[in-house]
């Protein structure tokens, strides 16, 4: 009976967590945000202490530029830090925080366009809550996995291996290949809006393909999409994108970041 209830209270624990996404798509969310946040602040100050910050005042006027106009389309108040290393490489994450490596500055060649097309990508992670989605689904899958053990199919060894790899690859790398692809959406539209040049984003992630130099794990086993498919998707929505940026070249929207 103890069983049967903890599976019913779970049950409803997992219905009661269904939200809708910023695209519209069905997410898994039950972590409080104001917790998924708090990590996000203590991850950031971390980095900061242990990654050293770049003074360089080009690099910085430009990534800042940028991040200021796509978060001027989302609200709120952003922290931007130019790290210096050699990654191509740029994160955002809950709590307002936006990093950039220089090495990505570098890759792109200083081109604002194409830099914010990286940073509405990450931003796009942020206003999608992809980082509670994440630990939401790894709670679940903790509290499930304890469940089942209790009882006589969980004592199984070999059925507990066969939920664990379910688990990662039939539950939670799949989520994470669609939020990647649902970031690129947000991120397209959010670049648009504040002026930049949404074709551009596909000369970055041709330049990405290029410079993995065949390096990039297969699609089905990596938890984020292929090179080739990311420009796909990204050219399939590319009338939709011209059509907002169109709109805010209009509305005056046109950042001189370089």
């Amino acid at each position: 009976m103890l069983k049967k209830n903890l599976l019913v209270l779970l049950a409803a624990s997992l219905l009661s967590a269904c939200v809708t996404s910023p695209t519209g798509r069905s997410q898994f969310i039950f972590m409080p945000e104001a917790q998924i946040d708090q990590m996000g602040l203590q991850t950031f100050s971390a980095l900061k202490t242990q990654k050293p910050i770049s003074r360089n005042p080009q690099f910085n006027k430009l990534t800042h530029c940028i991040a200021n106009a796509i978060t001027g389309q989302t609200g709120g108040k952003w922290e931007v830090v130019v790290f210096q290393d050699k990654s191509s490489n740029a994160f955002a994450l809950p709590g307002n925080k936006i990093g950039v490596y220089t090495g990505l500055i570098q890759m792109v060649g200083g081109n604002q366009d194409q830099l914010a097309a990286v940073i509405g990508h990450e931003v796009g992670h942020v206003l999608a809550r992809h980082s509670n989605e994440r630990a939401s689904q790894q709670m679940a899958v903790q509290q499930g996995m304890g469940i089942i053990s209790q009882t006589t199919l969980g004592q199984n060894p070999a059925t507990l291996g066969l939920l664990g790899l379910g688990a990662q690859y039939g539950v939670l790398m799949p989520f994470s290949r669609t939020q990647e692809s649902e970031a690129d959406v947000i991120g397209q539209e959010l670049m648009s809006k504040a002026g930049f040049d949404p074709r551009q984003s596909i000369v970055l992630w041709q330049k990405m393909e290029q410079a993995s130099q065949g390096q990039q794990p297969v699609e089905f086993m990596s938890t984020h999409p292929s090179h080739a498919t990311r420009i796909q998707e990204l050219e399939q929505r590319m009338p939709q994108a011209m059509a907002l940026f169109q709109q805010a070249q209009a509305a005056g929207r046109r950042p001189h970041c370089n």
